[in-house]
């Protein structure tokens, strides 16, 4: 059974243009907490390429060939007319409308603001990301490649905010804030981790070795104040943990 956005999209659609629509969104979304916000912009342009492509998979089982010449309103009008039986309205209209959305603003959005002297690109980038998000959601909803628990699980983590203060090597989650304590960093890495959560070995193998010995109390003590939930060994962040993250600041680089 698929277990990752990869695998479910391209159990469904090209797997060329499914590698080309997770890369250019892993790239828009690491540009937008790098503090890339135009580079952001330019990466949602190149998936919007690719899941034109898609919808052109999924509607007739051919596209335009990657490098051609792709024309986006062409084939916005083409699944604009397609019968409402044969293809979900997500399909013919939602997700044209959010990708034209998104190519708009990476054509032409900074000549718009040069005589106001604001600076567009981050609340730009800001919505880019967040069309990227709800558009790759869809895909894998609508994809069929998974059972609906499971989607639900790799679409709410899709959506779950990411987290620049902690970065990725492999399996291994860094937190880049020395200064928390260690029910903050729990807290941090689990919001980092949505609805996926974390097990106890995973926490542990993430905390500083001092950290380590008391872990499973202060998880305890985080549950009872209903900032997580355990189940087993499993641990997951709760929506009061969430705002705890949030409105404290944890997620602010130093």
């Amino acid at each position: 059974m698929p277990v990752t956005v990869t695998e479910v999209l391209a159990a469904a659609y090209d797997p060329i243009l499914v590698a080309e629509l997770v890369a250019s969104y892993e790239q828009a979304r690491r540009n937008f907490y790098l503090g890339g916000h135009r580079l952001s912009a330019v990466e949602g342009g190149r998936f919007c390429e690719a899941a034109y492509r898609i919808l052109e998979f999924a509607t007739s089982g051919t596209y335009t060939p990657l490098g051609g010449s792709l024309d986006t309103e062409g084939v916005a009008k083409r699944l604009q007319f397609l019968r409402a039986a044969d293809h979900p309205k997500s399909i013919r209209v939602h997700i044209p409308r959010n990708l034209r959305l998104v190519y708009d603003i990476r054509n032409s959005r900074d000549a718009a603001h040069l005589a106001d002297g604001i600076d567009p690109n981050l609340q730009d980038a800001t919505l880019v990301v967040g069309v990227l998000d709800w558009v790759l959601a869809e895909f894998v909803r609508l994809s069929g490649g998974t059972t609906p628990d499971q989607a639900r699980a790799l679409v709410e983590g899709l959506v779950t905010r990411r987290v620049p203060i902690v970065q990725d090597f492999g399996e291994f989650q860094k937190v880049l804030r020395p200064d928390l304590r260690t029910s903050d960093r729990i807290l941090v890495l689990l919001y980092r981790r949505g609805a996926r959560g974390a097990g106890y070995a995973e926490l542990a193998e993430w905390m500083p070795v001092a950290a380590r010995a008391n872990l499973r109390r202060t998880v305890r003590v985080l549950d009872e104040k209903a900032l997580v939930h355990t189940a087993g060994d499993a641990v997951q962040i709760t929506y009061t943990g969430e705002k705890s993250v949030e409105s404290r600041g944890l997620l602010d680089p130093l």
